[in-house]
């Protein structure tokens, strides 16, 4: 089923439309969830919580595209659970990920920082538009999805070895981007 019929589901509010939803896009919600919180309960949870949000706000959106939407409320739900779960204490799977990263970014701590922030995802979805395909697919799978290198690796029939230094020279080149645009780091 096409995204816009099942979003017409959502609009006739038929019940159906869940169902639709979990059948397209279940395997791909999940997979962020687990990946971001390592928890089979925990990640089911945040997925139903998600499709309870779709359906809480579907109408009167019309979300373009609906797999994007879906994902980043199931991303939000599993780090809103992720930080709950590990107040005290590190998850290496997405503490990783996120570590790896964190130079690219100023902290945010007020309002001027939460705008800087969104400038600089407009930024960085700049500079991933200029990356080759595999080194933004790549990107993205780490990054946003939090794949580990060895499942990035096996998409692309490559090692763990080579995805490590495939981002590693990414995110340089994205730190060197940044700083050449202003952002402070």
């Amino acid at each position: 089923m096409d995204d816009g019929k099942l979003i017409d589901l959502f609009f006739e509010r038929s019940e159906q439309a869940i169902a639709e939803l979990s059948r397209k896009y279940g395997n791909l919600c999940n997979r962020i969830a687990r990946n971001i919180l390592n928890n089979r309960q925990d990640s089911e949870e945040c997925v139903n919580d998600a499709y309870l949000a779709v359906w809480n706000t579907v109408p009167p959106q019309r979300p373009d595209p609906l797999a994007g939407y879906l994902s980043r409320i199931v991303k939000n739900l599993a780090l809103k659970k992720y930080h709950e779960n590990t107040a005290q204490k590190r998850n290496s799977t997405y503490d990783i990920a996120l570590d790896e990263i964190a130079d690219c970014f100023p902290s945010t701590a007020s309002v001027e920082d939460e705008v800087e922030a969104k400038e600089t995802a407009k930024l960085i979805d700049r500079f991933l538009e200029t990356l080759p395909e595999t080194d933004r697919i790549m990107f993205v799978r780490r990054y946003w999805y939090a794949d580990t290198t060895e499942d990035i690796a096996n998409m692309f029939g490559k090692t763990g070895h080579y995805v490590s230094v495939r981002l590693s020279r990414v995110r340089k080149s994205l730190r060197k981007y940044l700083i050449r645009e202003g952002v402070g780091l």
